[in-house]
């Protein structure tokens, strides 16, 4: 492979890989903020299902229980999303190392 060509490829993978950190990052963040909602969440259903009177249920629910809810979806849907992401960028990463793979084994074998 030419250089300039190993080259623009190197610096390609490297700006993906600057992408991947900060996908990485991203990714913990909101995991570690899910964890936090799948917590509460979870506590809030538990008082619900624990409480008799319909009026605490009705205000556990309007203040804690569907805010919550709603919260945790959108983080997982985030999550899913992030992770597709990377699985994308790390197929480029991927598919760059194949391909200067495949031409340094190919440049070893020539001179051999």
């Amino acid at each position: 492979m030419e250089h300039h060509v190993k080259k623009s490829l190197d610096e390609w993978k490297e700006e993906i890989c600057e992408l991947l950190n900060e996908i990485d990052k991203e990714y913990e963040h909101i995991k570690q903020e899910l964890q936090v909602y799948s917590y509460k969440f979870s506590i809030t259903k538990q008082v619900v299902q624990s409480t008799v009177n319909e009026d605490i249920i009705r205000n556990i629910r309007e203040l804690y229980h569907k805010p919550f809810e709603q919260k945790f979806n959108e983080l997982k849907t985030e999550i899913k999303d992030l992770e597709e992401k990377k699985k994308v960028f790390q197929m480029f990463v991927d598919k760059i190392d194949k391909v200067n793979g495949s031409e340094e084994t190919k440049s070893v074998v020539a001179t051999i």
